[in-house]
């Protein structure tokens, strides 16, 4: 049991290699997963606020009987929880799951003011998971504070495919401008407002810079502001896109930058940058730093430093063979992301959580 979000593909690597996968999962409208995969939909999906972003979760209190038949029902081998802690398909399921149950935990935040609220609670949930993943030593870090166990370290896996390299970059971004690219969803905390002042400053003196912005969002208002203020040019905003497009706006990139201000318990969107071969530009941030090494595939930065940025760019901006290398360290670095590698450590993780479950019942049995 999983949920669909960046699932996608580690359920087809479990797939391919002989495993039957059901999905519970909120769902805005009938659907099924990938390579026809089963979802069985548990309640509507609501945006809640969550870590400076948006959870989308159910918070319906009848899905209890529900989840709770299905896994009596299906009799699973195992049972995998995306962020177990949060409202209600994932904590149903840790609670209802009578198969050995994992739990993996992928948010971070600077403060566990929400986890020490519900300690009394989540506490009893903690108990009841056979195998605890985190994605990152960040993400970690965060839970063990106040739920300390053994976390295995897994990290999230990025499609990288000959495919994905060499999606052509659309023609007309193709005009010997320069193209800084920030992909990423339109919030205050993915630190926009900081590339585009460094953009604003780095146009006076190379003014055949571009700067193209992918995702979906509304801006802030220090963002949109900064518009006005600055008078910035040349500034593509394309909002939402396909992941074929995405993949064709990376190759169109010759420098990535990610300012996000805090709150990343992994890089993936960086790993996506490394996947198709781009140097990149970001913040020295705890998820950040666990992807991405200072100086081999980017350049780290001190986040909300405008100056810092602008300066990162430049250096990267005047010298292309650097961008070359850290391209190309990137490209390698990304390897180890692979879904099937990915899928490979979880799998193996299976089946240590089943073995000692297994031995602790046979030990009661006797």
């Amino acid at each position: 049991m999983t949920s669909p979000t960046r699932a996608g593909l580690q359920i087809t690597s479990r797939v391919s290699r002989g495993h039957t996968v059901k999905i519970l999962a909120p769902c805005s409208s009938d659907t099924s997963g990938p390579d026809g995969i089963e979802v069985v939909k548990c309640g509507r999906p609501v945006p809640v606020p969550s870590a400076g972003s948006v959870a989308r979760v159910s918070l319906s209190l009848w899905l209890n009987p529900k989840i709770k038949s299905v896994l009596q029902n299906e009799q699973f081998d195992v049972v995998h929880v995306h962020e177990p802690f949060m409202p209600m398909v994932p904590l149903a399921a840790v609670y209802h799951s009578p198969a050995p149950t994992i739990g993996t935990f992928h948010a971070f935040n600077e403060h566990t003011r929400r986890y020490w609220v519900a300690k009394p609670l989540l506490s009893r949930v903690a108990k009841r998971l056979d195998g605890r993943i985190a994605v990152s030593p960040a993400a970690r870090d965060y839970v063990s504070r106040h739920y300390p166990g053994d976390y295995k370290i897994i990290p999230n896996g990025v499609d990288v495919t000959p495919q994905k390299k060499s999606d052509p970059p659309f023609k007309e971004l193709d005009d010997g401008r320069i193209n800084i690219l920030f992909v990423g969803r339109m919030e205050k905390r993915k630190g926009l407002r900081y590339l585009l002042g460094a953009y604003s400053t780095l146009k006076w003196e190379f003014p055949d810079l571009r700067l193209i912005v992918v995702g979906p969002g509304r801006m802030d208002s220090d963002t949109a502001r900064m518009f006005g203020e600055r008078n910035v040019k040349d500034v593509i905003i394309t909002g939402s896109v396909s992941e074929k497009d995405k993949a064709r706006y990376f190759s169109s990139a010759h420098i990535f930058c990610s300012p996000a201000t805090g709150l990343e318990s992994f890089g993936m969107v960086l790993i996506e940058a490394m996947a198709t071969g781009k140097p990149i530009v970001a913040s020295d941030i705890s998820g950040y730093s666990s992807v991405v090494t200072h100086g081999k595939q980017g350049l780290l930065v001190e986040p909300r430093n405008e100056s810092a940025l602008a300066e990162a760019l430049k250096t990267l901006i005047e010298n292309p063979a650097q961008r070359v290398g850290m391209g190309n360290e990137g490209l390698n670095s990304a390897e180890q992301y692979r879904w099937d590698r990915i899928a490979d450590q979880i799998i193996a993780y299976y089946d240590t959580v089943i073995n000692r479950v297994a031995g602790h019942q046979a030990i009661v049995a006797i």
